[in-house]
């Protein structure tokens, strides 16, 4: 894969998979030079579909992927922030950063499906509350992994509180993993990206709006004083990708969506109308890497055709 320009697989296991499933997908995307491996934070399908076996824990599976990869990148997109306490989270994600030595990228976004939490007995606060938290959440992870050695860290917010914390483990990545935030809020969520990203990231947005929001990120690192240029560029899309209309009509039913829909919102169509879509999205909105959402986790070889045949003409 090209040194500027990343793909990066981005699965969605809550719809169906067992960390084997997740393994082999990884194992793959590895062998073939994608960049990275993602994967969702849910604990519900959503659709169709039975689920089963169940959710797979975002962070328990990539603390395995840790010890049975090498070189991939590793992360979510994204945490919910309603899921876990934040002095814990800094402690789960610190630990599998050790353990992958050093390759874990951390997405948190405030939580959004309301039915997986009243699923399995999580509270899930009003939309305002949601963000208030996010923000004191991303305030005090960061807080915990840049605090020097030998120092303590503590917080006083709204809804969160820790006193003379040691703020260990460390991570390996100094002075932190990578921070990605995401999502289409006009006001706020620029102003967090501008804060606290790494990286911001859009999934599934049309090529519109995501370069209006790319600006207003823009925009917010301008105002606090920060190079825009620092926050990397990135988007979400579904991928499907075939040789022929038959093999692309195969696997958008095997994901039980339309080809035509798919051609619209997603990466959809031969290998050569999949780099032209690559391009457009690269001239219009700056992206420097691009998460392909890969639906059926047993179809490697779908991954095999995107690294034969797409990654090296870009």
């Amino acid at each position: 894969m090209s040194d500027q320009f990343k793909l990066r697989i981005f699965t969605e296991p809550q719809q169906g998979a067992t960390y084997d499933d997740l393994l082999r997908v990884a194992k793959r995307a590895e062998e073939t030079g994608y960049d990275a491996f993602f994967r969702s934070d849910h604990y519900l399908k959503m659709g169709s579909g039975t689920g089963e076996p169940g959710p797979t824990d975002a962070w328990v599976t990539l603390g395995g992927l840790a010890r049975e990869t090498t070189r991939l990148r590793l992360g979510t997109l994204m945490t919910a922030g309603t899921f876990r306490l934040p002095g814990p989270l800094a402690i789960a994600v610190a630990q599998v950063d050790q353990m992958s030595g050093g390759r874990v990228e951390f997405g948190l976004g405030t939580g959004w499906y309301e039915e997986e939490h009243t699923a399995y007995g999580i509270p899930f606060p009003p939309l305002k509350e949601r963000f208030d938290r996010y923000a004191e959440q991303l305030e005090i992870i960061t807080g915990l992994w840049d605090t020097p050695r030998g120092e303590s860290f503590s917080y006083q917010g709204r809804y969160y509180e820790l006193t003379d914390s040691p703020a260990l483990p460390k991570p390996v990545q100094r002075p932190r993993p990578p921070v990605l935030v995401g999502g289409l809020g006009k006001k706020r969520t620029p102003e967090l990206a501008a804060r606290f990203a790494d990286e911001f990231n859009l999934p599934f947005a049309s090529l519109e709006a995501a370069a209006e929001q790319f600006e207003r990120v823009a925009e917010a690192c301008t105002r606090i004083g920060r190079e825009p240029a620092e926050v990397v560029r990135s988007a979400a899309l579904v991928l499907c990708v075939g040789r022929t209309d038959e093999e692309i009509a195969r696997r958008a039913d095997a994901i039980g969506r339309e080809v035509g829909e798919l051609r619209t919102n997603g990466l959809a169509g031969t290998p050569a109308e999949v780099v032209d879509k690559i391009g457009t999205w690269r001239e219009r909105t700056g992206i420097t890497r691009l998460y392909l959402q890969v639906l059926d986790l047993g179809d490697l070889d779908h991954l095999d055709l995107v690294a034969s045949e797409i990654a090296p003409q870009l």
